[in-house]
């Protein structure tokens, strides 16, 4: 794929995926993947400026990071730090990484039957140490990011986005500087790390097999003294989306009714076992209110079907 980049099209971007890498196991040399496969390319080898883009899955391999598929949920509960949302057995939480995600990015998809693969437990780490033995094997100065499928809320369908990086700028800040009418820019902040994720698996394809992408054209994003992934997470004070509707009232009310440690064992419940859950002991005048607003956050009907 190859497009104008830069304010003049000065640039030109070049992303190819190549092929030959095969199915990675624990132990895998990735450095070593990654060379013989971008050295076995039309568009190959490596060059000065160059961003490696990994899909995390091979990471998470390498790394021995699998386990037995028999009970996926309870992989899912052992990652969750917080749960954003839940509908049945569809969760939305943020995971150890500080990434919110479904199923907190547990994966049973491009794994042996039985098997489920888990995020690299320090995507940056993991992209930091790649970088450094590419570069030492190379001589070259490169980038590295590593990538995951993920949703977006208000948004149907998922795209790639960073989990991990390292010697690569994950964000521009255009705040402060002005456009071509004069007007300053207040609040743009380009997400380049997410796009560059995105960029690659145009190429790399879900079932293409091709879990290596190359972005070529950018290598002013290239630099030693960059922040990793996970300060493009927005998670903390100044998350304006904590939680899903259901749930903030869910939490409110635990909090109010000073019980806000039984949050993530009663997420899980749904209709009257969840308000009976919630208001077990709650005296009957402030119950039956506490009973209309949980029902009223989960479009709920009261008992009987009355409206």
């Amino acid at each position: 794929m190859s497009q104008p980049a830069g304010p003049a099209g000065s640039e030109r971007l070049l992303v190819f995926a190549p092929g030959g890498v095969g199915e990675v196991v624990p132990g895998d040399d990735l450095a070593s993947l990654v060379m013989d496969a971008c050295a076995g390319d039309p568009d190959g080898p490596l060059r000065d400026g160059d961003i490696v883009v990994l899909t995390s899955k091979v990471v998470s391999k390498a790394e021995g990071r699998q386990l037995p598929g028999d009970d996926r949920d309870a992989a899912v509960a052992q990652e969750t730090v917080r749960t954003v949302a839940r509908r049945g057995p569809t969760r939305i939480v943020q995971n150890a990484q500080g990434l919110v995600q479904a199923a907190a990015g547990v994966d049973a998809s491009n794994v042996a039957p039985g098997t489920v693969l888990l995020l690299p437990a320090d995507p940056d780490a993991s992209a930091a140490a790649l970088r450094a033995e590419l570069q030492r094997r190379t001589g070259l100065r490169l980038g590295v990011v590593l990538s995951d499928t993920s949703g977006r809320a208000w948004r149907h369908g998922q795209t790639d986005l960073a989990v991990g990086a390292a010697g690569v700028r994950v964000s521009l800040d255009y705040g402060g500087q002005t456009d071509s009418w004069g007007n300053e820019l207040v609040v743009t902040q380009m997400a380049v790390a997410d796009e560059l994720a995105a960029a690659a698996d145009l190429v790399k394809a879900k079932l293409g097999r091709r879990p290596v992408a190359v972005v070529r054209g950018l290598g002013h994003l290239v630099v030693d003294a960059a922040a990793g992934a996970r300060s493009l997470s927005r998670t903390g004070p100044g998350d304006m989306f904590a939680r899903g509707t259901r749930e903030s009232v869910l939490h409110a009310v635990l909090t109010a009714l000073g019980r806000p440690g039984e949050y993530e064992e009663l997420v899980g419940l749904e209709g009257e076992a969840l308000t009976e859950a919630v208001l077990v002991g709650v005296p009957a005048a402030v119950a039956d209110v506490l009973a209309g607003v949980l029902r009223a956050a989960a479009h709920q009907p009261p008992p009987g079907g009355a409206s």
